[in-house]
This record gives structure tokens, sequence and C-alpha cells, in this order.
């Protein structure tokens, strides 16, 4: 770890890892322009990362306090929903999708440029639409979209040296690696390029049965919650 960063901190590396893999990936280059879809934990992680990264970022997410929330972080241009028929329309190089829902991605396939990418970052773990395969094929086959997924242990865990071998691969992912992502990350929160002002929440691990209910039933607004172990002496194990 850097020398200054508070431990409560630096776990965030952990989630922001999961859209760095994309960021390393992308086709797309700084300057172009990237939509993210759903402002969760990673989504809000993922625009802070391809902000600083030089690109320009346009968040989608419905709720208002997620929206709010990616304001206080400086993400400006947050919209209630994908921003079809609008001057981005065929702009976008790459949309990363951090909801799982499937409306999002069939609209970032119809609103990316020809050749544009969509990452699945979010996890799909139930239907919510009647959308058809039908639609999201068309949309991938006639605005020649590259649909893939965002699952982030593509890369090795460790960098390697050159390889020869590589090279007959066709894409060399040798010089990137998840720790080298994590690495990066934490630099990143060390160096307070990473927003995070009122939207952590340090909880002690005394009750978590409570803690996820709060989650649950949305009681809890920071979009980071942190068990903090410090003033913790654990179970009595002798007497249980």
């Amino acid at each position: 770890m850097p020398a200054g960063l508070r431990p409560e901190i630096a776990v965030l590396s952990r989630l922001m890892g999961v859209s760095l893999t994309s960021l390393m990936t992308t086709k797309a280059r700084p300057g172009d322009h990237v939509v993210i879809t759903g402002a969760g934990p990673v989504g809000l992680l993922a625009a802070q990362l391809f902000k600083i990264s030089g690109y320009r970022v346009t968040v989608v997410d419905p709720d208002p306090l997620r929206r709010a929330q990616l304001a206080s972080c400086g993400i400006s241009d947050c919209r209630e929903r994908v921003p079809l028929q609008s001057s981005l329309q065929g702009q976008v190089a790459l949309v990363l999708d951090c909801s799982g829902h499937e409306g999002a991605v069939l609209d970032a396939c119809r609103i990316v440029r020809r050749l544009g990418e969509v990452v699945l970052v979010g996890v799909p773990w139930r239907k919510l639409t009647e959308i058809s395969a039908h639609e999201l094929l068309n949309a991938v086959f006639f605005n020649l979209v590259t649909l893939r997924s965002g699952w982030e242990w593509e890369l090795p865990v460790h960098a390697r040296a050159f390889e020869w071998e590589e090279l007959l691969g066709g894409y060399n992912n040798a010089r990137h690696s998840v720790f080298g992502g994590f690495a990066r990350a934490l630099d990143w929160l060390a160096e307070g390029r990473i927003e995070l002002g009122g939207l952590l929440r340090r909880v002690p691990p005394t009750d978590p049965a409570s803690l996820y209910a709060d989650i649950a039933a949305r009681r809890i607004e920071e979009p980071f919650i942190v068990l903090d172990w410090t003033d913790f002496d654990g179970p009595d194990l002798k007497s249980s």
C-alpha cells in the first residue's frame, strides 16, 4: 500500500479492479466518448477511472440520488436514460454496462458508433424486461457492435515478461495484469484522484444481519460500506 493511504480507502481498489480490466483492454482511446450505464459502487468508480484517464464520460442511472452522488464526484453529464436520438447518437466509442439490465444493453448497442464496443460488466441476475434476443442481435448486426464480456479476470493475475509466442495470438495482454490494475488503483486513491467525499460509511462488524437488511431495504444512502474491524476483539471462543 502507498504510504499514508488509510485501509478503509485502500479496500476500494478491489472494486476499481472490476472496471480497470475494461479500461486496459478497450479499443477506445482518451478523448473518445464513453457511456456508463448503472451508477452503483462499480459504475461510480468506473466513471471516475475513465474520466481521469482522459475520456469524455456520460453516466446513466434512473436513480436521482445516484446521479447526485456522481455530480458530487465531478461527473457533470449524468442522465436518467441512455440519450438515444441525441448528439451522442453514433458518437460513443464504448458503453460500459454496470447495471446488468438487458434494456440498458440494448440501448447501448443502439447508441454506439459503428465498430464501437459494449462491455458487460454488470451481472444479469434476473430477467427484467420482455426484450427479445432478435432485438439485441439486430442492433449488434446492423451497428457493427463488438459486444463482449467485462470479465475482470481476462488479464493474467501478474504481468509476465515478453514472450515471442504472444505475438502469434494477436492480442497481447502480457504487460497488463489484474494486480497491476490494483497497484494503479491504490496509487490513484493515495493521490486523491478518486472523489469519495460523503460516500463511504464505516460500520462495526458486530451485527451483519441488520446491516444487510438495511442494504436490502435501501436504508443506507452511501454506496460504499466498510466493515471496520480495528476495535473488534471477536467472539469469546473459550466460552462458546
